[in-house]
C-alpha cells in the first residue's frame, strides 16, 4: 500500500514537472512581451491548458496559471516601478540640479547696475552740500561788501556824492589859486593833459561850445576850468598855450605831483602814465566834466557820451532846479 502511494506521488511529481516545463516554454514562445496587467486579469484561462491539462489536474493548472499571472503581474509592476523610479530619479536630479543652481545663484552677490542707490544718494548729498556752501559764501561776501559800503565816508549832506574839496594849484598865468577863488560862480571842471592826442581836444571843444550856448539860451555865465594830470610836462606856460586854443574864458590849472594827486583824489579822478618811450608818453585818465555850484559843491557829472546839446540842456536844467 505504501509502495503504491509512493509511486503515485512520484508519478504526480514527474507529471507536474513536465507540465510546468511545457507551460513555461509555451508562455515564452507565445508571449513576446509582458502583457498589461488589465489584459492578464481579463483573460480567464490560457487556451493550451484546456487541451493538455486533464480534468483531475485542473486545480493544479489553475495554480500554475495563477503563478504565471502573478509572475507576469509582478514583472510588469516591477518594470513600471523601475520606469517610474527612473523618471523620479531623473526629475529629482533635475530638481536637485535646479535647486543647486538656484542655491548657487543665491549664494552669488547680485550685481547691480553702473550706479547704485547708495552712490546716487551720496552724489546727491555732495551736490547739495556744495551748493549750500557756495550760497553761504556768496551771502557772506555780499554782507562784507554791504558793511564796507556803509563804512565809506559819507558826503557833505544826504543825497550828495563826496566829490570836490579844497585844493591849491597854479593857474596858467603862474598865480597860486584855491577853490575859494571860484566861489559865487557856476563851474565846469575837466581833467586832462596837454599832450593828449584826441580825447582831450574833443572834450574841451565840446565844453567851450556848451558854455557859449548856455549863455545864449539861459543867460548863465559858466566858468570852464582845465586841470592837468601830467605835472611833469604841463608847466604853467605849457598850459597857457594850450587853453587859449579852445576858449578865452578857459582857465588852466597845474601843480606838482602831490598837489595834482590831492585834487584828483578829491574829485575821484583816475589817472596813470602808460608805456613810456623816452620823454613821450600818454596818461590814461577819467573822461568826466563836473558841474560845481557857486559854493564849489558837486552838482552833477557829465560823461563822454554827452554831446554839446545834451551837455547844454543838462547844465541849464540842474542850475534852474537849484535856483527854485
Amino acid at each position: 500500500m505504501a509502495t503504491a502511494i509512493w509511486r503515485k506521488a512520484s508519478r504526480f511529481r514527474n507529471f507536474h514537472r513536465c507540465l510546468y516545463t511545457h507551460t513555461l516554454s509555451q508562455c515564452r514562445s507565445s508571449v513576446p512581451s509582458s502583457p498589461p496587467i488589465a489584459d492578464s486579469l481579463q483573460r480567464p484561462s490560457l487556451p493550451f491548458m484546456q487541451t493538455v491539462i486533464p480534468v483531475g489536474a485542473e486545480f493544479n493548472s489553475i495554480g500554475i496559471d495563477g503563478r504565471y499571472l502573478s509572475n507576469s503581474t509582478t514583472s510588469a509592476t516591477d518594470n513600471q516601478e523601475k520606469s517610474s523610479s527612473s523618471k523620479t530619479n531623473s526629475e529629482g536630479s533635475q530638481n536637485a540640479g535646479g535647486s543647486q543652481q538656484s542655491s548657487g545663484d543665491a549664494g552669488k552677490p547680485v550685481r547691480g547696475g553702473p550706479v547704485s542707490w547708495l552712490s546716487f544718494l551720496l552724489l546727491l548729498a555732495t551736490g547739495i552740500g556744495i551748493i549750500l556752501y557756495y550760497d553761504k559764501k556768496k551771502k557772506r561776501h555780499i554782507e562784507e561788501i554791504s558793511s564796507a559800503s556803509k563804512a565809506v565816508k559819507e558826503g557833505p549832506s544826504a543825497g550828495k556824492a563826496a566829490i570836490g574839496g579844497p585844493f591849491s594849484l597854479i593857474n596858467h598865468d603862474g598865480k597860486r589859486v584855491t577853490e575859494k577863488d571860484f566861489l559865487g560862480k557856476w563851474t565846469l571842471v575837466y581833467f586832462g593833459f596837454t599832450h593828449c592826442p584826441d580825447i582831450c581836444p574833443d572834450e574841451l571843444q565840446k565844453l567851450a561850445a556848451a558854455i557859449d550856448k548856455i549863455t545864449e539860451k539861459a543867460g548863465i555865465e559858466i566858468v570852464p576850468v582845465f586841470i592837468s594830470v601830467d605835472p611833469e610836462r604841463d608847466t604853467a606856460e605849457q598850459v597857457r598855450e594850450y587853453v587859449k586854443e579852445f576858449h578865452p574864458k578857459l582857465i588852466g590849472l597845474t601843480g606838482n605831483s602831490d598837489e595834482i594827486k590831492k585834487v584828483a583824489r578829491a574829485y575821484r579822478v583816475y589817472y596813470m602814465k602808460t608805456a613810456e618811450e623816452d620823454s613821450d608818453y600818454l596818461v590814461d585818465h577819467s573822461i568826466v566834466m563836473y558841474l560845481m555850484d557857486p559854493s564849489m559843491e558837486f552838482v552833477k557829472f557829465f560823461g563822454k557820451n554827452n554831446d554839446v546839446d545834451s551837455l547844454t540842456d543838462g547844465v541849464i536844467k540842474e542850475i534852474n532846479q537849484r535856483k527854485r
